[in-house]
């Protein structure tokens, strides 16, 4: 039996996220396609590993969410949490086992994106009550279908999204304004709600400013920033009319951050790889052949933008660094790129002298689903990526060093320009005295 819109368990589910950010004609095509299930005490309403992608919303009653005997969580329906899916990671990540006899209800996430399609505008007048933080924003574009979607997000505890949600705010800027300016502490992370924007970055303060990528609608950017500490080291723009979805620094940390890096000990690193895990180290070339751990791969953190394409899911990463801030950056790009990824706590900073090696091996041949046999990967290369989040971090060994490079980078850039303009203009040369010769022999007849 589908869902009285208007009744009791109608106007609970209307609370739902992001249920509650729907107009009402999408609300009322939602509950024609659903109904309210029940379960008895002491049962699972789903367990560990299953794959039924379904969303479970809890309507009465509670809930425990468990794994192997370790409690988890205890949600009941009259909490924050029971506002959220449980545990909507797929697989699941854990057991949801009933503490009472509860009503829930299942939504498939694909309902969601055809009744957008249906119905792309929110009314203005809803007869529906919509409880939602009140700047994050009343329109339908489907920023937190977004959200759910996203494996970082996907990846965190119901509590946590919650909280979340509550913290966001939006901001608007109009085409042509400066978001974020290179140099700037960080502040922000940010999910783009609607329009499109620019990342650029000027290698030095009288350089040239190198346009790196655009980013468009639901992509984010601004983590690599507050994860490293260190200021912005790319400017964004917006290059439309834009709207954003922003979360503070100290709430990414504690509400994403925080849970969603793991960290291994660098003496467990031996039975890892002997699992097949990858060892990939996010340094300069130069750090890496100084010293570096056996059975690693450089892979600078500029370059690893590149290559993460190429990379094999199915395996394992583990990410070092100097320091483990750069690796932390690393990991956070690898993880919302549906990898499976650990940090070397400390870096190699904490690796004792006699357990590291010198001389290079370079590429990632081992993980990659295509070869790259050879290659060389330098600092800074191949920085045009559009499809990743791009607050890009230096990989110099020093911020000198770095910022040297840059420069180099730059004046080569700018001889090859010089060049062209003068073949460009040697050409001109050339015609001009072609044409000269002729005048001049017009002449000399006519004067004859």
């Amino acid at each position: 039996m589908t869902v009285d819109s208007q009744s009791k368990e109608g106007q609970a589910i209307r609370q739902l996220i992001p249920l509650s950010t729907r107009s009402s004609d999408q609300f009322e095509a939602i509950c024609n396609k659903i109904s309210v299930e029940t379960a008895e005490p002491n049962t699972f309403l789903f367990k560990k590993n299953d794959t039924e992608d379904n969303l479970v919303y809890l309507i009465q009653g509670s809930v425990r969410l468990q794994s192997d005997n370790l409690i988890v969580e205890s949600i009941s329906s009259d909490s924050e949490s029971s506002k959220f899916a449980l545990a909507h990671q797929i697989p699941r990540k854990i057991d949801a086992f009933t503490l009472s006899k509860v009503s829930f209800i299942k939504l498939a996430p694909s309902t969601l994106n055809t009744l957008a399609s249906i119905y792309p505008k929110q009314e203005e007048n809803s007869d529906m009550a919509i409880d939602e933080p009140e700047e994050a924003g009343s329109d339908n574009d489907d920023w937190m279908t977004t959200l759910l979607k996203s494996p970082i997000f996907r990846a965190l505890p119901p509590a946590n999204l919650q909280q979340i949600v509550m913290a966001l705010t939006e901001v608007n800027f109009q085409k042509g304004e400066l978001i974020i300016k290179q140099g700037d502490p960080g502040d922000f992370y940010y999910l783009i709600k609607k329009g499109d924007c620019l990342i650029s970055r000027k290698p030095s303060a009288n350089a040239k400013e190198i346009k790196l990528a655009q980013l468009h609608t639901q992509d984010t950017f601004g983590e690599d920033s507050l994860l490293s500490g260190k200021p912005r080291n790319v400017s964004v723009t917006a290059l439309s009319d834009i709207s954003l979805i922003r979360l503070s620094k100290d709430k990414f940390i504690s509400l994403i951050k925080e849970p969603s890096l793991k960290f291994i000990n660098h003496t467990q690193i031996p039975d890892e790889l002997a699992k097949g895990t990858a060892l990939i180290d996010v340094r300069s070339a130069d750090e890496y052949n100084k010293q570096h751990l056996a059975h690693s791969v450089n892979t600078p953190f500029f370059s690893l933008r590149m290559y993460i394409k190429s990379l094999n899911k199915t395996k394992p990463v583990i990410v070092i660094c100097k320091n483990g801030k750069t690796s932390e950056a690393a990991a956070f790009l690898l993880l919302r790129n549906k990898f499976s990824a650990t940090i070397v706590e400390g870096g190699i900073e904490n690796i004792p002298e006699e357990e590291l090696e010198t001389a290079a091996t370079f590429g990632i041949d081992n993980i990659t689903d295509t070869p790259t046999t050879g290659t060389v990967i330098k600092p800074g290369e191949a920085i045009e990526d559009t499809s990743l989040s791009l607050e890009l971090e230096p990989t110099g060994t020093t911020e000198n060093e770095t910022s040297l490079y840059e420069e180099n980078k730059q004046l080569k850039l700018t001889v090859q320009s010089l060049k062209e303009d003068k073949e460009n203009l040697e050409q001109k040369y050339r015609m001009l005295y072609k044409q000269t010769e002729k005048l001049k022999a017009v002449l000399d007849t006519l004067k004859k």
